[in-house]
């Protein structure tokens, strides 16, 4: 894979996860919250969640895979033990808690949901907050990730 290949690749997945994220955390959540009774939001948002959980996991397998490659190819490992690169830090647990959310979390908790043992209005609560949270630390880390790439910090 070519260095413009993995950066298009890279910067793509970014745009269409977290993308995705700003659209579930700030359109498909307040909706159901406003056009659903407390206790139907959770299935609903279930509902909508199968359909883009597993977009959401090819992108960020895509991320993952086109940092790596970046961070081999150009030899930035470097970068990890220098603070003024807190970014790269950023980055990397970002992509690490959206990978154990998508592939560990969700499939634990949807085999807990399908067990019967579901709390809808507290969990969707619950959901929604954790949302806005992986939001705003995502948006910090893209500001800090372009700021920082380009020499602003």
């Amino acid at each position: 894979m070519g260095d413009a290949l993995a950066r298009a690749l890279h910067v793509l997945s970014i745009v269409v996860w977290i993308g995705g994220v700003a659209f579930v955390t700030l359109v498909v959540m307040p909706s159901t919250r406003r056009g659903y009774p407390p206790a139907e939001r959770l299935a609903v948002f279930r509902r909508f969640e199968e359909h883009f959980a597993p977009q959401a996991r090819i992108w960020v397998l895509i991320a993952g895979a086109s940092g790596l490659w970046m961070v081999y190819r150009s030899q930035m490992w470097g970068r990890f033990v220098d603070p003024r690169f807190w970014w790269m830090h950023a980055m990397v647990c970002l992509w690490a808690i959206f990978a154990l959310m998508l592939f560990v979390i969700e499939p634990l908790a949807h085999h807990h949901r399908t067990a019967g043992a579901v709390h809808p209005t507290r969990d969707f609560v619950r959901m929604e907050r954790l949302h806005r949270i992986v939001l705003l630390l995502s948006v910090a880390t893209i500001m800090g990730a372009a700021a920082g790439s380009h020499g602003l910090l």
